[in-house]
């Protein structure tokens, strides 16, 4: 079974895991998460972030989302999601992978992940990134 994607230029797939695909601007450094489009795109260079990071912020996604939401709508599982620091490059918004919700903490270390949110017709996984507790 293979893994796919939920976006184009989202995510970097190597044997030493997943890194989120981000741009840096080349005229102030500047980061940018996911990498601009358009014309946009011509002003950054495509860097792949930080696998480690800080709990900046979070809540519980209760319900589930409107569409263009990709998951189950019948059989919703509440999650985790939030904002992960990744020093000295950005803050992202992030699903957070976790078995308790009351054991997510401001401040504690997070490090990127994969989660299956549903399958193509071929039976592949399609995945978006997370970040869990380290």
């Amino acid at each position: 079974m293979a893994q796919v994607a939920v976006a184009d230029d989202l995510i970097s797939f190597s044997a030493e895991g997943p890194r989120l695909i981000g741009g840096r601007c080349t005229r102030t450094g500047a980061y940018a998460f996911p990498f601009p489009t358009g014309p946009l795109a011509e002003g950054f260079e495509r860097v792949e972030l930080g696998r480690t990071g800080t709990l900046w912020s979070f809540t519980v996604q209760r319900f589930a989302p409107k569409p263009p939401f990709i998951g189950a709508q019948d059989n919703f599982t509440p999650y985790a999601v939030g904002y992960v620091e990744l020093p000295g490059e950005i803050i992202v918004e992030t699903r957070i992978k976790t078995d308790s919700f009351a054991g997510l903490k401001i401040g504690m270390p997070m490090r990127i992940t994969l989660d299956a949110i549903a399958r193509t017709p071929g039976g592949d996984d399609i995945v978006t990134y997370a970040f869990e507790p380290a």
